[in-house]
Protein backbone atom coordinates (compact mmCIF):
# COMPACT_ATOMS: atom_id res chain seq x y z
CA UNK A 1 0.00 0.00 0.00
CA UNK A 2 1.35 3.49 -1.18
CA UNK A 3 2.79 5.51 1.89
CA UNK A 4 0.13 8.32 2.26
CA UNK A 5 -1.06 10.80 4.99
CA UNK A 6 -3.90 9.49 6.71
CA UNK A 7 -7.12 11.32 8.11
CA UNK A 8 -9.78 10.71 10.73
CA UNK A 9 -13.41 12.28 9.67
CA UNK A 10 -16.19 12.28 11.99
CA UNK A 11 -19.74 12.84 11.02
CA UNK A 12 -18.96 11.91 7.47
CA UNK A 13 -22.30 10.67 6.47
CA UNK A 14 -23.41 14.01 5.32
CA UNK A 15 -23.01 17.69 4.76
CA UNK A 16 -19.62 19.43 5.96
CA UNK A 17 -17.97 15.67 6.50
CA UNK A 18 -19.04 14.15 3.75
CA UNK A 19 -17.22 16.96 1.71
CA UNK A 20 -14.13 16.67 3.59
CA UNK A 21 -13.76 13.15 2.96
CA UNK A 22 -13.57 13.98 -0.81
CA UNK A 23 -11.60 16.60 -0.83
CA UNK A 24 -8.80 14.41 1.04
CA UNK A 25 -9.59 11.56 -1.29
CA UNK A 26 -9.07 14.51 -3.99
CA UNK A 27 -5.72 15.23 -2.89
CA UNK A 28 -4.72 11.62 -2.44
CA UNK A 29 -5.15 11.56 1.39
CA UNK A 30 -6.37 8.22 2.88
CA UNK A 31 -8.96 8.95 4.80
CA UNK A 32 -10.94 6.81 8.26
CA UNK A 33 -14.77 8.34 7.96
CA UNK A 34 -16.89 7.51 10.57
CA UNK A 35 -20.10 7.89 11.10
CA UNK A 36 -23.39 7.39 12.84
CA UNK A 37 -25.61 5.68 9.88
CA UNK A 38 -24.31 2.17 8.12
CA UNK A 39 -26.51 3.04 4.91
CA UNK A 40 -25.08 6.51 4.62
CA UNK A 41 -21.46 4.91 4.71
CA UNK A 42 -21.65 2.55 1.99
CA UNK A 43 -23.58 5.65 -0.22
CA UNK A 44 -20.29 7.77 0.54
CA UNK A 45 -17.97 4.24 0.12
CA UNK A 46 -19.34 4.00 -3.70
CA UNK A 47 -19.86 7.13 -4.38
CA UNK A 48 -16.21 8.00 -3.36
CA UNK A 49 -14.74 5.10 -5.33
CA UNK A 50 -16.79 6.12 -8.33
CA UNK A 51 -15.29 9.27 -8.55
CA UNK A 52 -11.39 8.79 -7.22
CA UNK A 53 -11.28 4.61 -8.18
CA UNK A 54 -7.98 4.70 -6.30
CA UNK A 55 -8.98 6.05 -3.18
CA UNK A 56 -7.89 4.98 0.22
CA UNK A 57 -11.19 4.43 2.18
CA UNK A 58 -11.61 2.94 5.47
CA UNK A 59 -15.41 3.45 6.70
CA UNK A 60 -16.24 2.94 10.79
CA UNK A 61 -19.65 3.01 12.21
CA UNK A 62 -20.03 4.35 15.91
CA UNK A 63 -21.78 6.99 17.55
CA UNK A 64 -19.13 9.71 19.01
CA UNK A 65 -21.80 10.21 22.01
CA UNK A 66 -20.42 6.84 23.24
CA UNK A 67 -16.89 6.62 24.46
CA UNK A 68 -16.72 2.78 24.40
CA UNK A 69 -17.74 2.65 20.75
CA UNK A 70 -15.07 4.83 19.74
CA UNK A 71 -12.19 3.05 21.62
CA UNK A 72 -13.78 -0.42 19.81
CA UNK A 73 -13.18 0.78 16.91
CA UNK A 74 -10.05 2.98 17.36
CA UNK A 75 -8.39 -0.91 18.92
CA UNK A 76 -9.90 -3.27 15.75
CA UNK A 77 -8.19 -0.58 13.04
CA UNK A 78 -6.37 -2.19 10.50
CA UNK A 79 -2.31 -2.38 11.43
CA UNK A 80 -1.85 0.08 8.21
CA UNK A 81 -4.62 2.50 9.33
CA UNK A 82 -3.20 3.08 13.11
CA UNK A 83 -1.39 5.98 11.82
CA UNK A 84 -3.60 9.39 11.85
CA UNK A 85 -1.87 12.47 10.78
CA UNK A 86 -5.19 14.41 10.87
CA UNK A 87 -8.59 14.62 13.04
CA UNK A 88 -11.27 16.60 11.73
CA UNK A 89 -13.88 16.69 14.74
CA UNK A 90 -17.26 17.48 12.59
CA UNK A 91 -19.84 15.47 14.04
CA UNK A 92 -22.60 18.35 15.83
CA UNK A 93 -26.18 19.32 15.13
CA UNK A 94 -28.59 21.72 16.43
CA UNK A 95 -32.08 20.33 17.69
CA UNK A 96 -34.90 22.54 18.14
CA UNK A 97 -35.19 26.43 18.53
CA UNK A 98 -36.94 27.56 21.60
CA UNK A 99 -36.94 30.37 23.95
CA UNK A 100 -35.08 28.91 26.91
CA UNK A 101 -38.46 27.79 29.07
CA UNK A 102 -40.04 26.10 25.91
CA UNK A 103 -36.94 23.94 25.32
CA UNK A 104 -36.88 20.06 25.20
CA UNK A 105 -34.61 19.25 28.03
CA UNK A 106 -33.83 16.49 25.30
CA UNK A 107 -32.81 18.31 22.77
CA UNK A 108 -30.03 19.60 25.45
CA UNK A 109 -28.87 16.77 26.44
CA UNK A 110 -28.56 15.08 22.32
CA UNK A 111 -26.28 18.56 21.80
CA UNK A 112 -23.96 18.41 25.01
CA UNK A 113 -23.80 15.06 24.46
CA UNK A 114 -22.60 15.24 20.49
CA UNK A 115 -20.91 18.81 20.27
CA UNK A 116 -19.21 18.68 23.43
CA UNK A 117 -18.65 15.17 24.53
CA UNK A 118 -18.05 13.99 20.84
CA UNK A 119 -15.52 16.22 20.72
CA UNK A 120 -13.54 15.49 23.68
CA UNK A 121 -14.53 11.38 22.80
CA UNK A 122 -13.16 11.38 19.46
CA UNK A 123 -9.83 13.59 20.05
CA UNK A 124 -9.48 11.40 23.10
CA UNK A 125 -9.97 8.09 21.08
CA UNK A 126 -7.93 9.31 17.87
CA UNK A 127 -4.69 11.16 19.56
CA UNK A 128 -2.68 7.99 20.80
CA UNK A 129 -3.13 7.09 16.94
CA UNK A 130 -1.36 10.04 16.30
CA UNK A 131 2.55 9.42 15.86
CA UNK A 132 5.22 11.11 17.84
CA UNK A 133 7.57 11.00 15.29
CA UNK A 134 4.51 12.06 12.46
CA UNK A 135 4.50 15.15 10.27
CA UNK A 136 1.61 17.59 10.16
CA UNK A 137 -0.37 16.09 13.07
CA UNK A 138 -3.06 18.25 13.48
CA UNK A 139 -6.65 18.88 14.94
CA UNK A 140 -9.19 20.71 13.08
CA UNK A 141 -12.40 21.52 15.07
CA UNK A 142 -15.68 22.51 13.52
CA UNK A 143 -17.33 25.45 15.64
CA UNK A 144 -19.71 28.16 14.60
CA UNK A 145 -20.10 31.37 14.87
CA UNK A 146 -22.77 30.14 17.08
CA UNK A 147 -19.61 30.01 19.67
CA UNK A 148 -18.64 33.52 19.32
CA UNK A 149 -22.37 35.10 19.55
CA UNK A 150 -25.45 33.95 21.07
CA UNK A 151 -28.83 34.34 19.71
CA UNK A 152 -32.46 33.91 20.88
CA UNK A 153 -33.73 30.48 21.17
CA UNK A 154 -30.32 28.93 20.55
CA UNK A 155 -28.74 28.87 23.83
CA UNK A 156 -27.65 25.71 24.34
CA UNK A 157 -26.85 25.50 21.30
CA UNK A 158 -24.37 28.42 21.69
CA UNK A 159 -23.33 27.36 24.58
CA UNK A 160 -21.73 23.90 23.26
CA UNK A 161 -20.37 25.69 20.69
CA UNK A 162 -18.99 28.12 22.93
CA UNK A 163 -17.47 24.88 24.61
CA UNK A 164 -15.76 23.97 21.22
CA UNK A 165 -13.83 27.24 21.54
CA UNK A 166 -12.56 27.08 24.70
CA UNK A 167 -11.84 23.23 23.62
CA UNK A 168 -9.67 24.65 21.02
CA UNK A 169 -8.10 27.18 22.76
CA UNK A 170 -7.18 24.83 25.52
CA UNK A 171 -6.23 22.25 23.07
CA UNK A 172 -3.70 24.45 21.49
CA UNK A 173 -2.19 25.23 24.98
CA UNK A 174 -2.23 21.40 25.91
CA UNK A 175 -0.73 19.50 23.18
CA UNK A 176 1.79 22.90 22.01
CA UNK A 177 4.97 20.78 23.32
CA UNK A 178 3.96 18.12 21.27
CA UNK A 179 3.70 20.10 18.39
CA UNK A 180 0.35 19.58 17.31
CA UNK A 181 -1.56 22.04 15.71
CA UNK A 182 -5.38 22.95 16.39
CA UNK A 183 -7.39 24.92 14.35
CA UNK A 184 -10.89 25.71 15.03
CA UNK A 185 -13.25 26.63 11.90
CA UNK A 186 -16.18 28.84 12.55
CA UNK A 187 -18.91 28.97 9.63
CA UNK A 188 -21.97 31.42 9.56
CA UNK A 189 -25.37 29.77 7.51
CA UNK A 190 -24.33 27.13 5.20
CA UNK A 191 -27.08 24.81 4.15
CA UNK A 192 -26.77 21.02 4.65
CA UNK A 193 -29.09 18.73 6.58
CA UNK A 194 -28.34 21.09 9.78
CA UNK A 195 -31.60 22.72 9.73
CA UNK A 196 -33.61 19.89 9.03
CA UNK A 197 -32.26 17.98 11.83
CA UNK A 198 -32.68 21.39 14.13
CA UNK A 199 -36.32 21.62 12.75
CA UNK A 200 -37.01 17.46 12.86
CA UNK A 201 -37.75 16.52 9.73
CA UNK A 202 -39.43 19.52 8.29
CA UNK A 203 -38.30 20.44 5.09
CA UNK A 204 -40.39 23.64 4.51
CA UNK A 205 -38.96 25.60 7.24
CA UNK A 206 -35.41 24.10 6.98
CA UNK A 207 -35.56 25.63 3.62
CA UNK A 208 -36.39 29.23 4.65
CA UNK A 209 -33.68 29.45 6.37
CA UNK A 210 -31.61 29.57 2.92
CA UNK A 211 -33.83 31.61 1.07
CA UNK A 212 -32.97 35.21 -0.18
CA UNK A 213 -29.01 34.87 0.05
CA UNK A 214 -26.52 32.84 -1.08
CA UNK A 215 -25.29 30.61 1.77
CA UNK A 216 -22.01 28.55 2.07
CA UNK A 217 -22.04 25.27 1.08
CA UNK A 218 -20.19 22.16 2.27
CA UNK A 219 -17.85 22.41 -0.07
CA UNK A 220 -17.11 26.22 0.96
CA UNK A 221 -15.82 24.69 4.41
CA UNK A 222 -14.60 21.97 3.24
CA UNK A 223 -12.22 23.95 1.03
CA UNK A 224 -11.00 25.64 4.09
CA UNK A 225 -10.35 22.98 6.26
CA UNK A 226 -8.15 21.83 3.34
CA UNK A 227 -5.98 25.07 3.37
CA UNK A 228 -5.04 24.88 6.63
CA UNK A 229 -4.23 21.49 6.66
CA UNK A 230 -1.86 22.14 3.92
CA UNK A 231 -0.14 25.54 5.26
CA UNK A 232 3.60 24.77 5.83
CA UNK A 233 4.78 23.03 8.82
CA UNK A 234 6.03 25.96 11.25
CA UNK A 235 2.09 27.63 10.20
CA UNK A 236 -0.85 27.42 12.56
CA UNK A 237 -3.99 28.97 11.93
CA UNK A 238 -5.87 29.02 15.28
CA UNK A 239 -9.02 30.10 13.91
CA UNK A 240 -10.89 30.73 11.22
CA UNK A 241 -14.65 32.57 11.22
CA UNK A 242 -16.57 32.80 7.38
CA UNK A 243 -19.49 33.85 6.73
CA UNK A 244 -21.70 34.09 3.42
CA UNK A 245 -21.27 37.19 1.59
CA UNK A 246 -25.14 38.42 2.99
CA UNK A 247 -24.28 37.64 6.58
CA UNK A 248 -22.07 40.12 8.86
CA UNK A 249 -22.31 38.05 12.13
CA UNK A 250 -24.92 35.93 13.99
CA UNK A 251 -27.58 38.91 14.51
CA UNK A 252 -27.18 40.77 10.65
CA UNK A 253 -28.36 38.97 7.38
CA UNK A 254 -29.97 40.65 4.56
CA UNK A 255 -32.27 38.80 2.34
CA UNK A 256 -33.78 40.05 -0.84
CA UNK A 257 -37.31 39.57 -1.07
CA UNK A 258 -38.62 36.87 -3.39
CA UNK A 259 -41.77 38.87 -4.37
Amino acid sequence: MQNRNTVFITGATAGIGWACVHIFAEHGWRVIALGRREEKLTQLKNELHSKYPDAELLTLQADVRYYNQLQEKMQQLPDEWRQINVLVNNAGLALGKDAFDQANVEDWDTMIDTNIKGLLYATKAVLPYMPASGIGRHIINIGSIAGKEVYAQGSVYCATKFAVDALSKGMRIDLLEQNIKVTAINPGLVETEFSVVRFKGDEQKAKSVYEGYTPLTANDIADVVFFAVSRPANVNISEITLTPLAQAGAHYLTKKSSS
